[in-house]
């Protein structure tokens, strides 16, 4: 069974969908640890009844980034993670934590990259008129939303969609797409190589699988 270390900041919905697959042995793998930045995740929630630890380190709490950053790879570290998953961690990660998990740190953007990094993407959607949008799994690496892709979903924007439409929209498929995810790399189907993701003995098109 594998270890995952879960990062989270807000509602935490992709936690609790990675939370139920582990329970339901789709994933083959256990939540071990979930980390916030912020004390007001409504995602601890789902920490606390899975029984899973949970911790809360902001960068107010310390003297600098670099000491925050090193107090947080120590504490991962601790669990020994195989896996890292970013789930709405809404920290920009430095160059140091993302090369200390290179190849195991995974997160989920609301958005058909490379289109929209960043924030408010489903707004920004609406406002060019997009007739299609999506989220996007991907390995992470020191550059914000630029990591290998390794699977999209995408959902048609309809004629008077709202932003509030579109959201619960992109979530219902991201919590499909995210743990079958997870599940690849947990049974190691799943890595990446020189900047190139395999599944199988496959190397994933650069933009990545498409469901």
């Amino acid at each position: 069974m594998k270890k995952l270390v879960v990062l989270i900041s807000g509602n935490g919905t992709n936690l609790k969908s990675i939370l139920v697959a582990c329970e339901n042995k789709y994933i083959n793998g256990n939540v071990v640890a979930v980390f916030s930045n912020t004390p007001k995740a409504y995602g601890l929630i789902y920490a606390i009844r899975a029984n899973v630890p949970y911790h809360i380190l902001t960068i107010k709490d310390f003297v600098n980034r670099k000491k925050f950053d090193q107090q947080l790879i120590k504490k991962i570290d601790f669990y020994s993670p195989d896996l890292v998953v970013l789930a709405g961690y809404m920290l920009i990660l430095s160059k140091e934590f993302v090369e200390h998990y290179y190849k195991r740190l995974i997160n989920i953007h609301p958005s058909l990259l490379p289109k929209y990094p960043g924030l408010y993407t489903h707004r920004q959607v609406l406002q060019n008129g997009d007739n299609e949008h999506g989220a996007t799994v991907h390995f992470v690496t020191d550059k914000l939303d630029s990591g290998p892709i390794i699977l999209q979903t995408r959902i048609p924007i309809l004629t008077g969609d709202t932003e509030i439409e579109i959201i619960k929209k992109v979530q219902h498929k991201e919590h499909i797409i995210y743990p079958l995810v997870i599940k690849w790399f947990t049974e190691e189907r799943l890595k990446m190589h020189k900047n190139k993701i395999w599944l199988d003995d496959l190397i994933i098109p650069i933009t990545g699988l498409v469901i």
